[in-house]
């Protein structure tokens, strides 16, 4: 594929949504970075593209969530926008139009999961994964690499690609017993059918530049470099910063320039960041000067001081001791025995539990991918909703992956059948990704939909 030197960009504020008028993700997130990139003449440069976002289809959503009921009850036209604007930065990166592309959309998206029945942590549709499966869909492209910078774990990025081998999902993050959503520790490396796939990075409050590059260059540029991915993706959550009001880390806006230089992300999508003056113009500036590879040395925020950012040895040694452990996970990612794990049960089942800290919903699931000894499987999944207004969903849902072969077909869709004819559902669906088909039931109106 030939590429320009240029690098996309797609603005979308998101003028007319916010969860609340004084909530930290408000339109303002972009509006100084967008100041600021002006007042530099970034906008100006032959070497940046800006293009417009547009409308993500129904379809595209679908393709990637379950969402209770229809994919028109989670989304508003915000949303399709900024899912949009991602694919816009995608159609231009595989149309060579551009090198690489930066979507600076809201509302964020990385802790929207598989399954969606509300709100949690900002987010109702996960922007990267709707783009990953629409360059999956119509370009064929098959290895993907998500690094997520965020500083709160990328759990609903995880849990969509956690049984999928071709989707490497790395996150670094603030620990997960200090801050939401309370995941993303090591033992979460992937199901039996992607073990290893998932890489998650526990980091200590008060992580600097210095911790962060260490992950990159002692963990994800080696794995990246065995995994040979098509395509990396960058999560670009930016509330790691120093002055972030919802986290604890110490990293700079150079430290984050410094790390899409090195990382060199094909697309990068904005996740969170909520220093809105202090920290966003600056470390926007930043990445889009390094993705440019412009010289991004004069990108220095207020209250910036070098001296004053030094992580003590015990938090080096922990930073030390976590990479170490996730390379040993990594090179260990193909000694599982399917065949043996399918001597003893054809699905392979994990439960979890879900809590929707935006909506108040707590939902319970129960999840089984077939082992199937010719594709990737196809999923199962029954969740039973539980909202604070007392309205209840019990849902079954079932996915057939790309490279989903007959049999497995075959038989989602049987269970799809039955589960229509079992009363005990209350919304039944069937995501078909080899014939791109997405369909839905409701038993109150007794209605088959196709999105």
């Amino acid at each position: 594929m030939n590429r320009s030197d240029k690098t996309g960009l797609v603005f979308f504020p998101a003028f007319d949504w916010a969860i609340t008028p004084t909530h930290p993700e408000r339109q303002e997130r972009l509006l100084y970075t967008r100041d600021q990139i002006f007042e530099e003449g970034l906008m100006d440069l032959p070497c940046i593209r800006e293009y417009k976002p547009r409308l993500a289809a129904f379809k595209d959503i679908a393709r990637t969530h379950f969402c209770i009921p229809a994919v028109k009850d989670q989304v508003t036209e915000a949303h399709l926008i900024a899912a949009g604007g991602a694919l816009v930065i995608a159609d231009a990166l595989m149309a060579g139009e551009i090198r690489n592309g930066f979507a600076l959309v809201r509302p964020p998206g990385h802790h929207a999961m598989r399954i969606v029945h509300g709100n949690r942590g900002f987010c109702n549709i996960n922007n990267e994964a709707i783009m990953i499966d629409y360059l999956r869909k119509k370009y064929g492209l098959r290895k993907i690499a998500v690094i997520d910078t965020d500083v709160h774990h990328g759990d609903g990025t995880q849990d969509i690609y956690y049984h999928d081998p071709d989707v490497l999902f790395i996150s670094f993050h603030q620990d997960g017993r200090t801050l939401y959503p309370g995941s993303g520790f090591t033992s979460e490396a992937g199901g039996p059918t992607a073990y290893g796939r998932t890489l998650n990075v526990p980091l200590p409050p008060g992580t600097t530049d210095e911790g962060i590059h260490y992950v990159l260059d002692n963990l994800i540029l080696p794995v990246l470099a065995d995994f040979k991915p098509e395509l990396v993706v960058n999560s670009a959550g930016q509330d790691s910063h120093f002055t972030d009001p919802l986290a604890n880390m110490k990293v700079t806006a150079q430290g984050y320039a410094r790390l899409n230089e090195k990382l060199r992300p094909d697309i990068a999508v904005l996740e969170g960041g909520y220093a809105i003056e202090t920290a966003l113009p600056y470390v926007n500036t930043g990445i889009i000067l390094a993705m440019a590879g412009m010289d991004y040395s004069n990108v220095v925020e207020p209250g910036c001081v070098s001296e004053g950012f030094v992580m003590n040895q015990e938090k080096k040694e922990w930073v030390e001791k976590v990479v170490a452990e996730l390379t040993g996970i990594w090179e260990r990612r193909d000694t599982i025995d399917i065949e043996v794990l399918r001597s003893k049960s054809e699905f392979f089942q994990r439960q979890k539990t879900v809590y929707y800290d935006t909506d108040g919903i707590n939902e319970y699931q129960t999840e089984r991918l077939r082992l199937c000894p010719e594709c990737g499987g196809f999923l199962a999944i029954n969740s039973q909703a539980y909202h604070h207004s007392g309205i209840q969903h019990n849902i079954l849902a079932l996915s057939i992956p790309y490279n989903g072969c007959h049999e497995c077909r075959e038989e989602a869709y049987e269970e799809y059948e039955t589960g229509i004819s079992r009363k005990v559902y209350d919304y039944v669906y069937f995501q078909d990704k080899v014939s791109d088909t997405y369909r839905g039931y409701s038993r109150e109106k007794d209605r088959e939909w196709e999105e």
